[in-house]
């Protein structure tokens, strides 16, 4: 018998839309309640993806206690508010990158998820996409030797508007934490936390980062080289090179279908195509469900001491570029 799990989603932007069309993909994940602060929209969404519940405010989702788990999608500066609420209620959480503001809120709520015994995940969806999974796998089984260079970058044309996510500071703007914590989170993944940090941004006129270039450096000499910006259309490409030979991550490096194996002098060795199900979410929501199942309060794909490690970098990052919230 598949244990169903009610799901409820918390913010209903772009993102919410993508995760429902995949939550409704899965056997076990059943969209249950939605909640805006608008009640129109989310008496819209409730209709689009069939939820049971449409909630016009988060407070009064709260008190229904059919629900199981919370994917939290609104913006960066609400992530710990609404996690924290949603835990106090007695709901397991998935919240969106990045997960907190820094690391104070993402400490507070670790140590609640922890207090409640309830189940908490960033929901960094790269973690899971089976692309990501296969590099982790080669790393492990030594098909590119020792890694010594991790590159990548992130970045796209931004209309620049004052009051908008991207650009507005009160709303945590900015490249590093919208798409420079993708290039970031792939130099952990496969190199760890690095001994040194340098970084340089432009910023702009109201205080957030336009564009930000980081080199990452470790005990052994291995590096990174990072790169988010909003002001151009870079090749979105992630590359692991090692000893023996390297592993080019395909556009969108971050939920990339191809990968390509190649020699020194970039000849393909090997071409392996991993197609992800659906919009790419489906995979963190059958990752959620399977802790669950599992009796477990955390990932051990998506620790919550990788996501401290996570913001503990980006914090020093902000503090180098001047970037404060």
């Amino acid at each position: 018998m598949i244990k169903k799990y009610n799901w409820a989603i918390l913010g209903l932007g772009k993102i919410a839309n993508k995760f429902a069309q995949d939550l409704l993909l899965t056997e076990q994940g059943n969209l249950y309640a939605v909640a805006s602060r608008s009640q129109e929209k989310a008496d819209a969404f409730a209709k689009e993806y069939k939820a049971d519940k449409a909630f016009g405010s988060y407070e009064a989702m709260m008190a229904d206690k059919n629900i199981d788990v919370v994917y939290i999608a609104t913006p960066h500066v609400f992530h710990c508010e609404k996690t924290l609420m949603c835990l106090d209620a007695g709901f397991h959480v998935l919240c969106e990158k990045a997960f907190g503001m820094n690391e104070q809120e993402v400490q507070s709520m670790v140590d609640k998820a922890k207090e409640k015994n309830l189940f908490l995940m960033e929901a960094l969806w790269t973690r899971f996409i089976p692309s990501t999974e296969k590099v982790l796998q080669m790393i492990a089984d030594d098909v590119i030797g020792d890694v010594r260079l991790v590159k990548a970058d992130f970045g796209f044309i931004a209309k620049f508007d004052a009051n908008g996510r991207l650009f507005n500071r009160k709303l945590g703007g900015g490249s590093l934490l919208d798409i420079g914590i993708y290039p970031v989170f792939l130099s952990l993944l496969t190199l760890g936390k690095p001994k040194t940090i340098q970084a340089f941004a432009q910023m702009t006129s109201t205080d957030v980062d336009l564009n930000c270039a980081m080199f990452f450096e470790y005990e052994n000499g291995q590096r990174a080289i990072l790169d988010s910006t909003l002001d151009a259309a870079t090749s979105i490409e992630g590359w692991i090179h090692g000893t023996k030979s390297m592993i080019k991550m395909n556009n969108r490096f971050h939920h990339s279908e191809r990968l390509e194996v190649m020699d020194s002098k970039l000849n393909i060795i090997e071409t392996i195509d991993l197609p992800f199900v659906g919009n790419g979410y489906y995979h963190e929501a059958l990752e959620v469900m399977e802790c669950l199942d599992n009796g477990q309060t955390e990932s051990q794909k998506m620790p919550l001491s990788f996501s401290l490690d996570l913001i503990q970098t980006l914090d020093k990052i902000r503090a180098i570029i001047g970037l404060e919230y």
